[in-house]
């Protein structure tokens, strides 16, 4: 017993030095809207998230972070999931609110899902890039984290970097480093434009649509103690194996980014898309 205890302790205080920890999603996370919709079981390791004709459901972390690495893995609504949207984001909020976006738009079975990411900072986005991931989302849980530090945003799946958003204030863009931010998650319909603009719209007849989520976790960053040992957190970059996978995933599964798009923007590219 005594050993069983100290090991605990132990653990307690690994967790409180590095100010991460896996999560239990009862203790992390409110059920916020969808009434039944949205279930935790499992005893807290396992969250699912419902869509019917009637409504759709969501959940936000209790707690705000500020800098830090969020993980979480997601296994997305299975066969047609045309018109559904399941999003995971970090938001603060109010007019001026900062948020950090993936969104997972469905489609028509056998088609491929669309990532698409974007990045609010006080209250403008429009900076959204959009990727085919090289896996089947459905079949399997994957993992799907945000890196926030003060020089960057690093977007990954499965630990591979797919976006980076550097602070480019120097520039006079806003970068998103002042608004504590919670942990969001929704299914909902969006079939008057998640799939091909709105032309597939929501098939009800394969209602409920189901996702699901688990192994959260959570590791804050402290700008000012700099005490987090990880060498990863301390660089400012991406390493030489993160930028070739970087370029790869850019390469061959983008398609879409607002940086490219000159008909959008015809009075000329946002300022940091010409560094």
């Amino acid at each position: 017993m005594a050993s069983t205890r100290n090991e605990f302790y132990a653990l307690v205080l690994l967790c409180s030095m590095v100010a991460t920890c896996a999560a239990n999603f009862n203790q992390d996370f409110d059920l916020t809207w969808g009434d039944h919709r949205a279930k935790i079981f499992n005893g807290g390791q396992l969250l699912s998230l419902s869509l019917d004709k009637i409504s759709g459901s969501g959940f936000q972390s209790k707690k705000e972070y500020l800098f830090g690495r969020i993980d979480m893995q997601l296994k997305l609504v299975a066969g047609n999931s045309a018109g559904t949207v399941t999003a995971y984001y970090l938001s603060s909020q109010g007019p001026t609110h900062d948020e950090i976006d993936f969104e997972f738009l469905g489609n028509v079975s056998g088609d491929p899902y669309i990532l698409h990411t974007n990045v609010f900072t006080q209250g403008q986005g429009n900076r959204e890039q959009q990727f085919y991931l090289w896996f089947d989302p459905t079949r399997n849980f994957h993992t799907y984290s945000i890196i926030w530090k003060p020089q960057h945003i690093i977007f990954l799946v499965d630990n591979i970097p797919i976006r980076v958003f550097k602070n480019a204030e120097t520039m006079g863009v806003p970068f998103p480093k002042n608004q504590p931010m919670r942990i969001y998650s929704s299914l909902w319909n969006a079939d008057d434009w998640a799939t091909r603009g709105g032309l597939v719209k929501t098939d009800w007849s394969k209602a409920p649509f189901t996702a699901y989520y688990r192994n959260f976790k959570a590791s804050e960053f402290s700008v000012s103690s700099n005490s987090f040992s990880d060498g990863a957190w301390q660089s400012n970059e991406l390493d030489a194996y993160g930028r070739r996978r970087l370029r790869w995933v850019q390469r061959y599964f983008m398609i879409y980014n607002y940086c490219n798009d000159l008909k959008r923007f015809p009075q000329g590219l946002p300022a940091e898309c010409r560094r």
